[in-house]
């Protein structure tokens, strides 16, 4: 049990850079409150003191706004993030290194005894507002968009968008990153884009014109360096000064900008 709880805190420090130490993790982290209660109440369910289970479990959703049915298979170093709304049923199971968002429903479309409610495989995300219903299975590794509506079985490694949800990507582990792909992170870096690495999973127009852009980027400076190399095999005078990094230029003008 205690094995557990040390698992449930650590795991909050791979997956929330707000978290500070472990007594903050402990008393400020609804997440962790409901997880705790939830296998507290799981213990009850499967000794079948069930009705002291589900009302345990009403006293946890009143103390920290996460509803988990005291019969749902929870597995290791599961985290809820922020938590407000969560809600996981009956018949749901949660695989290991799983994480939930606020306002995530694991739920059922039928009112037919059995198995009603969604299985997550392991390395599981679901975003925000995210709708996982009826008994499909989400492969390993995948993740589900914020506000998205799943209604059948997720691939391994795929990721989820849109009502109902579709398949945006599977992820291939084993393909490194292109020559394209680190040259636009690269350019990407220099000019300050720092949130380009999180859009790189979704089919998002504004993603895909940035990533024209940073193309555009690239292959004007190559030009621009062979103008150079030509106009100086011509015997013209070339400045041979290095354009200065966009980075440095910004920290140069700030001071400025500030005056």
């Amino acid at each position: 049990m205690f094995q557990r709880l040390r698992e449930d805190i650590s795991c909050v420090f791979e997956r929330d850079p707000a978290a500070r130490n472990r007594f903050e993790v402990l008393t400020a982290y609804p997440g962790v409150h409901a997880l705790i209660l939830h296998r507290m109440n799981h213990w009850l369910w499967r000794h079948r003191l069930r009705w002291l289970a589900r009302f345990f479990s009403v006293i946890a959703r009143l103390l920290t706004g996460i509803e988990i049915h005291p019969a749902a298979k929870i597995g290791r170093r599961f985290f809820i993030d922020h938590g407000l709304g969560v809600v996981i049923g009956e018949t749901a199971e949660v695989g290991d290194d799983c994480t939930l968002y606020q306002g995530v429903t694991l739920g059922g479309t039928s009112w037919e005894p059995g198995k009603r409610h969604p299985t997550l495989g392991n390395d599981v995300v679901v975003g925000a507002g995210a709708k996982v219903l009826g008994p499909l299975h989400v492969g390993d590794g995948a993740r589900i968009g914020s506000n998205a509506v799943v209604v059948k079985d997720v691939p391994a490694a795929a990721t989820m968008v849109g009502i109902p949800a579709r398949v945006a990507r599977i992820a291939d582990q084993a393909t490194p990153p292109t020559e394209a792909d680190q040259r636009r992170a690269e350019t990407a870096r220099r000019i300050g884009f720092e949130a380009y690495g999180a859009t790189r999973d979704m089919p998002d127009p504004v993603a895909n014109a940035i990533n024209a852009i940073l193309d555009h980027v690239h292959h004007t400076d190559a030009r621009l360096q062979e103008m150079c190399a030509a106009l100086r095999a011509l015997g013209a005078q070339v400045n041979d000064s290095e354009i200065p990094e966009i980075e440095n230029c910004a920290m140069d003008d700030e001071p400025a900008a500030k005056q």
